[in-house]
């Protein structure tokens, strides 16, 4: 994994077997990830509309990838245990009067759009990963 996608591993909070399991989601699904958003609701990351007449809210994705949905949720734990920026963002929020689920709903869409970037535009591997002879 380490030599596949080096660039994930070294995001704060991505482990070998978190980055797997975000590499296969993408993989077998590729006609899916039009956007950032897509891939975000993808991982089951993005709330769905729940509207109803002048009422606006939203509600939990239930739906999507679980397995991919449960590696964001353990980066965003991770990332809230370890990296100080994370920890300075859930401080802010916490004193805006944020819940703790709230906070890590937006962490973990946040990490779904990093994500995002690094599987569409950054990924170039820089060593094959079938052997040639």
């Amino acid at each position: 994994m380490t030599e596949a996608a080096p660039e994930l591993v070294a995001l704060p909070g991505v482990g070998i077997e978190t980055a797997a399991q975000l590499l296969i989601t993408a993989s077998d699904n590729p006609e899916r990830l039009a956007s950032e958003a897509s891939f975000a609701h993808l991982c089951a990351a993005a709330p769905v509309p729940a509207s109803s007449g002048r009422t606006n809210r939203h509600r939990l994705n239930r739906g999507g990838d679980r397995r991919a949905n449960h590696a964001l949720h353990m980066i965003a734990l991770v990332r809230m245990r370890y990296d100080q920026r994370t920890q300075a963002y859930v401080a802010r929020r916490t004193a805006e009067g944020m819940s703790k689920k709230d906070i890590l709903r937006c962490l973990k869409r946040f990490i779904a759009r990093e994500v995002y970037k690094y599987l569409t535009y950054q990924h170039t591997p820089s060593k094959p990963l079938i052997p040639t002879a």
